[in-house]
């Protein structure tokens, strides 16, 4: 109970800026300018894994950044999620733009008009999620997609990754082990399939070091829908119409929190065009990711930027 109300506290009187330690503000218009106020860049790591899609990061992982994101992960000050949220509405942003810089591609559309953006967190261990009382890839792309809409641009977040199997800590372990320890754990929930025909696909993420941990989200959003019996039984191909019509069964335990962190209204904006694969004799279904965003990378992975 002493925990719960203190988080509560935290929320309405925040006791110290999570990137610096300034007391009675949840951070700071310094820290915020370095977390907000740089320029979104590509960033790719080094050595790069296979499968990564293209990644943006709204600031380098160190010094103020670094303490705001373990504030928020580790320490449970849920009320940087929102300025968190507008730094990946950012990095998410400059890759939509980057992702439809393409001529000819195909423009999916819902049967509402344009189709959101979807935004794909990169779900945390079963383990790491009860030990911190919540899941700080999905908060933070709560309010990403909240900001995005703020922006006139249709989002959405649709949580449909889970982990198949426990995995290892990753702090201790180099880019091989780190892939060698992901291979496999991911997969897209039964019911998550169908709603990832609803628009573009965004993988998001707090941080990326490495980039196994995209690289394995990117793996399992890509095969789910078109491999027979696939990961939790799921059957596909999908169909090629459910790219141009994108069905909802109902409200989402994500949209209906979606509505609580961000505006209720979604207003049409501009997002990358896709390709539509077409003939009879294809996938058709298979869902491509878009691009991926995060909050922050490694600085290594600035420096052998190559936009």
């Amino acid at each position: 109970m002493r925990g719960w109300w203190q988080d509560l506290t935290d929320l309405v009187l925040p006791g110290e800026c999570g990137g610096c330690g300034v007391p009675r503000t949840v951070l700071c218009a310094r820290c915020r300018a370095v977390l907000c106020g740089g320029a979104v860049h590509r960033v790719r790591p080094l050595p790069e894994p296979p499968g990564l899609p293209v990644v943006h990061a709204a600031a380098r992982y160190a010094d103020e950044v670094r303490a705001t994101l373990l504030a928020h992960k580790e320490r449970g000050a849920l009320a940087l999620a929102g300025p968190l949220g507008v730094a990946l509405a950012g990095a998410v942003r400059a890759g939509l733009r980057r992702a439809s810089a393409p001529a000819g591609a195909g423009v999916v559309r819902s049967r509402g008009g344009r189709a959101p953006v979807l935004l794909v967190p990169v779900p945390s261990g079963r383990c790491s999620v009860r030990a911190r009382g919540h899941d700080p890839a999905r908060w933070i792309a709560l309010a990403a997609a909240g900001e995005l809409r703020r922006r006139g641009l249709p989002a959405r977040v649709v949580g449909v990754l889970r982990q198949r199997r426990a995995v290892a800590d990753q702090s201790g372990l180099n880019s091989r082990q780190r892939l060698d320890n992901l291979a496999g754990a991911l997969a897209v929930a039964p019911a998550g399939v169908r709603l990832l025909c609803g628009g573009p696909v965004v993988l998001v993420d707090d941080v990326m070091t490495t980039g196994a941990s995209l690289a394995e989200a990117a793996r399992a959003v890509r095969v789910a829908p078109s491999v027979p019996g696939g990961p939790f039984g799921v059957s596909g191909p999908i169909p090629n119409a459910a790219w141009t019509s994108a069905v909802y069964g109902g409200e989402t335990w994500e949209s209906r929190e979606e509505q609580n962190v961000g505006s209720r209204r979604e207003r049409t904006g501009r997002w990358p065009a896709r390709q539509v694969n077409a003939g009879a004799g294809d996938a058709g279904g298979v869902v491509d990711v878009v691009c991926a965003a995060v909050v922050a990378a490694s600085p290594d992975s600035f420096e052998i930027n190559r936009n």
